[in-house]
Formats: C-alpha cells, sequence, structure tokens
C-alpha cells in the first residue's frame, strides 16, 4: 500500500468512528452537561498519557467558553495537586478501558473530597464508569495505527465528546462574542474581534 492511500486509510478510520459517535450520544451526556452547568465551582479534567493531553485541551476549550476550568494530572494529583479541588467541583477523568491505574488511584482521594465525577471512557462495565456520577461511554471499531494499539482513535473521540460538552455548555450559559473576547483578546482571532468591535462602537 502506498504512503498517500496509507494517510487516506487511518484518516477514514477516525472520520467513521467520528461519524459514528454521533448516534452514541444519549442521556448521560445531556446528564453531564447539567452536572456542569450547576456547577458552582470549577470543572477540572485528569488524566494521564495520551489521555492527559486530550485532557488538557478540553480543560483549555472548558475556560475559553466561559466554563472555569482547569487540568490536574492524576499522577500529581494524588502527590497533593488535589488540593486544588474542593467539593463544590466537577472532575472529568479520562481513560480509554476505564482501568487506568493512576486514574483509579484518583477515585478515593476524589470520593474523600466530596466532588461530582464524569468518566470519559470506552469501558462501559469499567471500575471507573461504575465510580463515577455520570459515565459517557463511546464505542469504536479499531484505533487508526497498523497494530490497533496506539491511542489515536479513541483520543480523537475524547477530544470530540470535549468538545461537544464546552460548546453546549456555552450556548447554556449564554455565551457570547464579547464574553469570548475578554478571555481571548491575543492572536488573529482576538485582533479580528478587537476590529469588530471598534468598527460597532
Amino acid at each position: 500500500m502506498n504512503i498517500l492511500s496509507l494517510l487516506k486509510q487511518a484518516a477514514q478510520i477516525e472520520a467513521n468512528a467520528v461519524a459514528g459517535l454521533v448516534d452514541q450520544i444519549d442521556q448521560s451526556f445531556v446528564d453531564a452537561v447539567e452536572l456542569m452547568r450547576k456547577c458552582e465551582g470549577k470543572v477540572i479534567v485528569s488524566g494521564v498519557g495520551k489521555s492527559g493531553l486530550v485532557g488538557r485541551k478540553i480543560a483549555a476549550s472548558l475556560a475559553s467558553t466561559g466554563t472555569p476550568a482547569f487540568f490536574v494530572h492524576a499522577c500529581e494529583a494524588v502527590h497533593g495537586d488535589s488540593g486544588m479541588i474542593e467539593p463544590r467541583d466537577v472532575v472529568i477523568l479520562l481513560s480509554n478501558s476505564g482501568e487506568t491505574g493512576e486514574i483509579l488511584n484518583l477515585l478515593p482521594v476524589l470520593e474523600a473530597i466530596g466532588c461530582r465525577k464524569i468518566a470519559i471512557t470506552s469501558g462501559r462495565d469499567s471500575t471507573l464508569a461504575k465510580a463515577c456520577d455520570v459515565a459517557l461511554i463511546y464505542a469504536y471499531e479499531r484505533e487508526a495505527d497498523h497494530l490497533n494499539l496506539a491511542p489515536t482513535t479513541s483520543a480523537t473521540l475524547t477530544l470530540v465528546i470535549g468538545d461537544a460538552l464546552a460548546c453546549t455548555l456555552s450556548i447554556q450559559k449564554g455565551f457570547e462574542q464579547q464574553d469570548f473576547y475578554r478571555y481571548h483578546p491575543g492572536g488573529s482571532l482576538g485582533a479580528r474581534l478587537s476590529d469588530l468591535y471598534k468598527e460597532s462602537r
């Protein structure tokens, strides 16, 4: 198989998985949005490995669209960073299998704190899914790499779920263009919005 075909194959695998995700969005996703919308504290995202990297982006997207959020690495959380988490917060825990040891180690800490928990996982019957207030479950046929091992498709689906949550919350909270500009005055987006508001004055 030539390089062009390999590139298209990997992209198609992930595209098919994202298309299939639409029909998997159910009441649990609504429950997750409501839990975050009613949150009186912050939304904290936690994960390790590729899930951790995706989690950083989810937290950043939430923060820039009107939901106070930040990322806490699961390993650091059990070494003191859980002190950032309060009972009024909501914690989103990312683990494709739902059995990631570092994430499971965090569960008793979060239970002691008393915060609410949302899982994003493919493990419907996993320890993580069962331990959280809401579990967002996704399914997919395979990872995009030829070994079916590297977190590719699963990472993409987690990211898409995070984006869907952030976008929906933003609308629910009445987040408008001027609010986005308040948090994002830099870069080309900030410049474009700055010019727009100059014209409207």
